[in-house]
C-alpha cells in the first residue's frame, strides 16, 4: 500500500510535537519496516526544513535527507503537476499540490492531520489514527 505523508505528519515526528508524536511515529515506523510504501513530496522536505531552519545546520539537512530517503520515497513535482494544481483552485495550493502529486504516484492514501484541506482530493486523505484503524 502506497502513503504520501503529508509535511504535519513529518514535522510531528521530527519535532516530537504532542499530542502528535507517538501516532505519527506509528506510521513512520511502519513505512521504515517496509509495511507500506512511504512517500514524501520534494515539497514536504522542503517545508519541513524551512519550519525546522532554527534547528537545522546545513550538514544536518544532508543527513536528515539522506536517512529519510531510506526511508521514504521521495517525490518531486513537475511543470504539470504546478499547472494542474493551479487549475484546481483550492484554497492551499501546497495542498494542491500535494494532492496532485499522490494522483500521479497512485498513492493510496494521503495521511494528514488537515483532512479538510484535501476535501476535493482524488486520494482520500486520512488522519494517521484513521489509517491505522481501517481494517486493511
Amino acid at each position: 500500500m502506497k502513503l504520501l505523508l503529508d509535511t504535519n505528519i513529518l514535522l510531528d515526528v521530527l519535532t516530537e510535537r504532542e499530542p502528535f508524536y507517538d501516532i505519527s511515529a506509528i506510521i513512520w515506523h511502519k513505512c521504515a519496516c517496509k509495511e507500506f510504501s512511504g512517500c514524501i513530496s520534494s515539497l514536504s522536505f522542503a517545508n519541513m526544513v524551512y519550519n525546522m531552519r532554527k534547528k537545522l545546520t546545513p550538514e544536518s539537512i544532508e543527513i536528515l535527507a539522506v536517512r529519510m530517503s531510506d526511508i521514504f520515497e521521495f517525490v518531486d513535482l513537475n511543470r504539470l503537476d504546478i499547472i494542474q494544481a493551479s487549475k484546481m483552485r483550492w484554497e492551499n495550493f501546497e495542498d494542491a499540490l500535494q494532492g496532485v502529486a499522490a494522483e500521479r504516484i497512485k498513492a493510496d492514501y494521503i495521511i494528514t492531520r488537515n483532512i479538510k484541506d484535501f476535501d476535493n482530493s482524488n486520494v482520500r486523505a486520512l488522519s494517521p489514527e484513521d489509517f491505522l484503524n481501517l481494517k486493511l
